[in-house]
């Protein structure tokens, strides 16, 4: 139980950080784009914070070189690829078809709440098999 607390917890941080770094975007910038600068910058954001929490709190994880932690990161990155694309879509949908201000925000939360269900999935089994 201690752990689908943890995991939960760093899920919404790194949700946090992405939708964060979303709005700032978007207070900067304001031009056709920006939907997409904004969801890129943060899903970078929200990949970096949950990485390094999923590594140390959640499959207890010390790399044993920098190319270690630089290939395990590579495998997280590229099993976090299907949930990505399942909350921009999410994401996307929610802005497009929703004519409400901040629609896609409940859109992305929807989105990862979803993903990273999935995405402990495939990092226990692909990332960090055995690790725990």
């Amino acid at each position: 139980m201690k752990l689908v607390i943890r995991y939960s917890a760093f899920a919404v941080i790194a949700t946090g950080v992405n939708l964060l770094t979303q709005w700032l975007v978007f207070s900067v910038w304001l031009w056709p784009l920006t939907l997409y600068a904004a969801m890129a910058a943060g899903t970078l954001t929200g990949l970096l914070t949950k990485y390094v929490l999923d590594k140390r709190w959640i499959f207890y994880y010390t790399p044993t070189s920098a190319g270690d932690d630089l290939w395990r990161f590579t495998l997280y990155t590229t099993m976090g690829g299907f949930t990505t694309l399942l909350f921009w879509g999410t994401e996307m949908a929610f802005y497009y078809l929703l004519p409400v201000p901040g629609a896609q925000y409940w859109g992305a939360a929807l989105g990862l709440g979803v993903g990273y269900m999935l995405k402990y999935l495939l990092d226990r089994r692909f990332v960090f098999r055995g690790a725990t």
